[in-house]
């Protein structure tokens, strides 16, 4: 029985010391290579995704160009603004409320035209109780003239019966007194007529200036003062808007540029130059200039010059941006109605997926763009279809540079 028990006992018990399995080095080997594929599959589509969310690629940016037939003889370019040379700001010379109006922003004005009228009842007022006053005095002059006429009638009769000794002699001496008072007040009445007939003169002057009148021709280019707005005189370096009409006249605008002073050797007065504005990229207009202003600005080391424009004015308006390009020869009418080439510099072209592109940089990325070529034109190409002259666009761009990439302009670039 004790034999029995020991056997069962020792089926029972946990060998500890299993056999070795048999090494499975070909399972290893599979699983560490999937391993190995997994990090470089992860490191090349996770790396350009890293890199274009992340981080910036530093790039060198140039830009598609506008190239007129005048580039060519080009010496100096700057930018300016249109200034109208004949400006008026007109305000009334007394205070008051408007009573008509008669012109609005933008309208065109002859010399001496009227512009608004101001309310003139309480002048017109003190007009007539001037004249009134004037009216009385004159009537208290006529009444002096006419005693002392009467005043002098009794003298010389009196003086008469003196010598005759009819009549004392005190009776006369009193009318040669009366007679010296009644030609004092002729005289008193006669200057207070005068003074009063002056005032009405001076209250009849300031009657005109209760209507505003345009002391040039041109356009006006700001906004009236409205019937019923109180106006007044405007002190110096007060705005026209305050009540006051600003004239310009349209035939005298020029284009004011800033040149530098190292580079002001370079323009000549009466020498061509071309006039692009920024509202009209597209549009050219023949320029000549025609003056150095006599002032330097210390603090920018520039010097303005007027620039004149030879032809018409269509669609310049005050104030517009403008760029002036100063030639060394002129062009004639024919050559500058020629219209610009929009060129894109050979260098920024790269080609995906067999599409010519540029990179655009926008908002601090690149997007890869879709162009359409034309002839060659200097270092580049005349571009046919594509982004819009002025646009940023990535120079000798990298390869494979991601499209949405962040990047960020290298200084100077």
């Amino acid at each position: 029985m004790a034999d029995q028990l020991s056997s069962d006992l020792a089926a029972l018990r946990i060998e500890r010391t299993a056999a070795p399995r048999p090494s499975n080095w070909l399972g290893r080997v599979i699983i560490l290579l999937l391993v190995l594929a997994a990090a470089g599959a992860a490191y090349a589509i996770g790396l350009p995704y890293l890199e274009s969310k992340v981080w910036k690629t530093e790039v060198a940016v140039t830009e598609i160009a506008l190239v007129s037939p005048a580039q060519a003889s080009v010496e100096l370019t700057s930018t300016g603004y249109i200034v109208a040379q004949a400006v008026s700001k007109v305000a009334p010379k007394v205070p008051g409320k408007v009573l008509k109006a008669y012109v609005r922003e933008g309208s065109k004005v002859a010399a001496n035209d009227v512009l608004f009228e101001i309310d003139p009842s309480d002048q017109q007022a003190s007009i007539a109780t001037a004249a009134s006053q004037t009216a009385a005095a004159r009537a208290r002059t006529q009444t002096a003239r006419a005693n002392l006429a009467e005043a002098r009638v009794h003298l010389a009769r009196a003086e008469a019966l003196a010598r005759e000794g009819v009549s004392p002699k005190s009776t006369a001496d009193d009318l040669k007194a009366r007679v010296a008072s009644l030609e004092e007040m002729v005289k008193a009445a006669d200057a207070e007529a005068r003074a009063t007939g002056a005032l009405v003169s001076a209250l009849n002057v300031t009657l005109d200036g209760f209507t505003v009148r345009a002391p040039i021709a041109g356009t006006i280019v700001n906004k009236p003062p409205e019937v019923g707005e109180i106006v007044g005189p405007q002190p110096a370096g007060i705005a026209a808007d305050m009540g006051g009409v600003e004239v310009a006249d349209f035939s005298t605008m020029m284009v004011e540029t800033d040149v530098p002073e190292q580079r002001l050797s370079q323009v000549k007065i009466g020498g061509p130059a071309e006039i692009v504005l920024d509202a009209y990229p597209g549009k050219r207009y023949r320029g000549k200039a025609v003056e150095v202003t006599p002032r330097v600005n210390r603090t920018k080391a520039t010097v303005t010059v007027k620039v004149a424009f030879v032809d018409d004015r269509e669609g310049v308006l005050p104030d517009m941006a403008a760029r002036v390009s100063f030639l060394s020869s002129e062009l004639d009418k024919a050559a500058m109605a020629a219209p610009p080439k929009t060129i894109v510099p050979g260098s920024a072209i790269s080609t995906l997926q067999g599409v010519k592109v540029v990179y655009v940089v926008e908002d601090g990325r690149v997007r890869a763009t879709p162009i359409e070529l034309g002839p060659a034109f200097g270092t580049g190409f005349e571009l046919v279809r594509g982004p819009s002259p002025g646009t940023k666009i990535v120079n000798n761009p990298p390869l494979n540079l991601p499209d949405g990439q962040r990047v960020k302009e290298k200084a100077g670039g």
